[in-house]
Formats: structure tokens, C-alpha cells, sequence
């Protein structure tokens, strides 16, 4: 089948993209491979829902994206946050609802913001970022800038009548961004075949208008492939909003550090072939074991300083719990 778009391999998938997808794939999962062994000790003081066998989504299609390029997410925010180029060490900082976290340690795992990095902000509501998207890349289409915004959110969004709203309106103003549903199959514990007829998403979206694709197996390669040629054609204004369908999956409960195989709502032997096919581990292989131990050992490095510094960084101070409730406004009594 002829994609809607044909890939360019004029850059290719040489080496230094292979090294620099393998680096942020495996640097998101050593981040949430601690998140999760520190968990249980409670000095992480916020849920967290982890990106475990998700992350190929995230990086495949940041990795293309500029740094002034704009990016929304859901709670289960790390991968994207960090692939972004989000802070690391105001994320763990967050994390543990320590002061010098990009929340100041009120926001926790659910709403990371890096505005400096394009990371907008994150929400736990399902839905809620992807109209605050469309309305930053309907600002962006009015100054005839060439930045581009990209929506993050699960299957079970698309589920959400604001969902719809929201591709309509994209689609009428021709707007600059793309949609990428992070599809794991699961609304927390209930399948898609159970909520959605037969058919992808993006079957459903492209009677809105919308170039949209579905793209298998997790495959972090055709992920960032795909977004690079969409992200081409909206700068040039020769195409509207652009619909990307990931299929993926989370290896972890849906909220938590442990699996969750014994709740009886998915088998161990659904998610084999999806750890079988792990994208970092494929990278892996294909890189020169010594550099790939030199990326491993800076990765490590990194890490174990973030968390670090979080357990150094003070708690808020008490009148921390009444800035940032409202904004404030000037008025002019005469």
C-alpha cells in the first residue's frame, strides 16, 4: 500500500540518527526504570504513570521536532517531557515534590511544563490538552510563523467529544500540527475492542479531512521517518493538520511501578511479542558495543545526579501553597 505521503531518504537512517534514537529511548527508560525502584520507598510523592514499552512514540517523533517546536501531553508525560529535551533534574524534582521541580513541587508526575524546551504542559483530565494545541497552532497560523504543534494522547481520548471538536476546527483552518494518538489498545483496564467498532482511528479521523495514517508495530524508525516528511510538508503550508495513529503498548500497570498481568484484564503472552520487539533493543544491537557502553555509562551518570539533587532540593516553603493561584492583574482605579 502507497503511504498518503512518499518518504524522502535523501537523510536516511544512518548511524547518527540510529545513535541519537537509541540514546533517548534508552535514557526514558533508565529515568522510569528508577522512578520505579524508587517508588516504593514514598519519597517519590507524586502517581506516576509510567511510559515503559511506550516510548518509541515519543521519540520517534520529538527527535524531529525543533527545539521552538510546541508540544502537548497526557499524564503519562516522562517519555514526552524528556524526548522533548525537557530538565531532568526538575523532573525528578518534581517527582518528589521538591522546590526546584519544574512545578516547584506542586504540579507532580501529571503536569511536567518545560516552557524553554516547547513542553507546554501535561494534563491528568483525558482530552483536555489537545483544544489547548489546536488553539496555540491557530495563534501560530495567524503570525504566519513556521513552528508546528504536536497533541499527544491515548485511544481513549479519541473517545472524548472535545477530541472530535478539535480535529473539525484543525481542519477547517488548516493548522500546523499534528495529531499522534499514542494508541496502547487499553483505557486503563478495558480494551478497545470493547469501547471502538472494527477499524483504526484513523479510518474514523480522515473523513475530517485529515492526511491521517496508521503506523504498526511500534516501530520507532517509521514513527520519526513519517513525522519528519509531515513536518516538511505543514512548515511549507502544503498541507493541513496531519493525523499520526501509533500502535504501542505499556509493559507497566496503568498507574504504578509493577506489572499488573495478575488483574485478569490482559496475559503475559498479549505483551510478548510487543517486549520481543522492543525498538531500544533492536537500536542496541545495530550499534558498536563500545559505543553503545560509552552512551550507557553517560545515561547512568545523568540519571543518578538527577535524583540526587532531588533528594538535596528543599521542600516548598508554606506560602509556595498560594502562588500561582491566580494571575495577577493590575487594575487602574481612575
Amino acid at each position: 500500500m502507497v503511504p498518503w505521503f512518499a518518504v524522502d531518504d535523501s537523510e536516511g537512517f544512518g548511524s547518527a540518527t540510529m545513535e541519537r534514537l537509541y540514546r533517548s529511548l534508552r535514557r526514558i527508560r533508565r529515568v522510569e526504570e528508577e522512578i520505579a525502584r524508587v517508588y516504593p520507598s514514598d519519597k517519590i510523592k507524586s502517581p506516576v504513570h509510567l511510559s515503559i514499552g511506550q516510548e518509541a512514540v515519543s521519540v520517534g517523533v520529538c527527535a524531529t521536532l525543533r527545539p521552538d517546536d510546541i508540544v502537548f501531553g497526557t499524564y503519562r508525560s516522562h517519555a514526552l517531557y524528556l524526548a522533548k529535551g525537557g530538565d531532568l533534574r526538575r523532573m525528578i524534582a518534581e517527582l518528589y515534590g521538591k522546590l526546584h521541580g519544574c512545578g516547584k513541587g506542586k504540579a507532580g508526575s501529571m503536569h511536567l511544563v518545560d516552557v524553554r524546551a516547547g513542553v507546554m504542559g501535561t494534563s491528568a483530565v483525558v482530552g483536555t490538552t489537545i483544544p489547548h494545541a489546536v488553539g496555540y497552532a491557530y495563534a501560530l497560523r495567524q503570525r504566519r510563523e513556521d513552528r508546528v504543534v504536536v497533541a499527544f494522547f491515548g485511544d481513549g481520548a479519541s473517545e472524548e467529544g472535545v477530541f472530535w471538536e478539535s480535529l473539525n476546527f484543525a481542519a477547517l483552518k488548516r493548522l500546523p500540527m499534528i495529531f499522534v494518538c499514542e494508541n496502547n489498545l487499553y483505557a486503563i483496564h478495558t480494551p478497545l475492542s470493547m469501547r471502538q467498532p472494527p477499524g483504526s482511528i484513523a479510518d474514523r479521523v480522515r473523513p475530517f479531512g485529515l492526511a491521517a495514517e496508521r503506523i504498526e508495530d511500534n516501530d520507532v524508525s517509521a514513527i520519526h521517518e513519517r513525522t519528519r516528511e509531515a513536518l516538511s510538508l505543514l512548515r511549507d503550508g502544503r498541507s493541513g493538520p496531519i493525523f499520526l495513529e501509533c500502535m504501542t503498548y505499556r509493559w507497566r500497570e496503568h498507574v504504578g511501578p509493577n506489572e499488573d498481568f495478575d488483574l485478569g484484564y490482559r496475559t503475559r503472552d498479549e505483551a510478548k511479542p510487543w517486549i520481543d520487539n522492543d525498538p531500544m533493543a533492536r537500536l542496541a544491537a545495530a550499534l558498536t558495543p563500545a559505543r553503545r557502553e560509552r552512551m550507557d555509562a553517560e545515561i547512568e551518570a545523568e540519571i543518578r545526579e538527577a535524583f540526587q539533587s532531588a533528594e538535596a532540593s528543599p521542600w516548598p516553603p508554606d506560602g509556595e501553597l498560594y502562588r500561582d493561584v491566580y494571575g495577577e492583574v493590575e487594575w487602574d482605579a481612575s
